[in-house]
C-alpha cells in the first residue's frame, strides 16, 4: 500500500512539473552555447564594422563588394537600396551563402535592415531594437566563415534621392 502512495505521489508530482524543468534529451543540431560563445566573439568585430552612410555608399559602389539585404524576399521587392542581392536571413545555409557570395570568404559584405530607416512604413517597418536584423545577419555570416562584414550605422530616409532608393 505505501508503494501504491509513494508511486502515485510521484506521479502526480511529475504531472505539474513544468515541461522547461524536465530534462530533455539535447538536440545535436542545435547548439545555444556555442551561439552564445559566437555572439560573444563577434561583438568586438562589429563595433568597429559600422560604417555612416557615406562610407557605406562609397564602398558598395566599389568592384567586388557585395550590397546584401537579407530582408525577406517580399520586402526585398516591394523596395532596396539600388545594387543590392536578396537572400532572406531565414534561407541561410552554407550552400546559399557560397552560392551569392563567391568563392572569396573575404569579399567585403555590407548590409543594412528594417532599422537603417527613418520611414518606419513598408517596406521597412521598425523593429525591435534589440532585435534587428543587421545583428542576426552579422552574427550569422561571421559563424558561416564570411568575416569580412560591415554594417550601415546610420538611420537614413528612404525618399532622399541619395540613398538610391528602388521601389518595387
Amino acid at each position: 500500500m505505501k508503494l501504491a502512495i509513494l508511486s502515485a505521489l510521484t506521479l502526480a508530482a511529475s504531472a505539474v512539473t513544468p515541461a522547461s524543468a524536465r530534462s530533455a534529451p539535447a538536440n545535436p543540431q542545435i547548439d545555444y552555447p556555442g551561439f552564445q560563445a559566437l555572439t560573444a566573439s563577434v561583438a568586438p568585430q562589429r563595433a568597429v564594422r559600422l560604417m555612416s552612410f557615406d562610407a557605406f555608399k562609397a564602398a558598395a559602389a566599389r568592384p567586388g563588394v557585395l550590397l546584401l539585404d537579407a530582408r525577406s524576399k517580399d520586402a526585398f521587392a516591394r523596395g532596396h537600396i539600388a545594387g543590392a542581392v536578396n537572400l532572406p536571413l531565414t534561407d541561410f545555409t552554407a550552400e546559399s551563402l557560397a552560392a551569392v557570395i563567391g568563392a572569396n570568404p573575404d569579399r567585403p559584405i555590407l548590409i543594412y535592415c528594417n532599422n537603417n530607416f527613418s520611414n518606419h512604413r513598408s517596406p521597412v517597418p521598425l523593429k525591435s531594437a534589440p532585435l534587428a536584423l543587421n545583428i542576426q545577419t552579422f552574427i550569422n555570416l561571421v559563424g558561416y566563415g564570411y568575416a569580412n562584414v560591415h554594417e550601415l550605422a546610420d538611420v537614413v530616409d528612404f525618399d532622399d534621392p541619395k540613398v538610391g532608393w528602388v521601389k518595387g
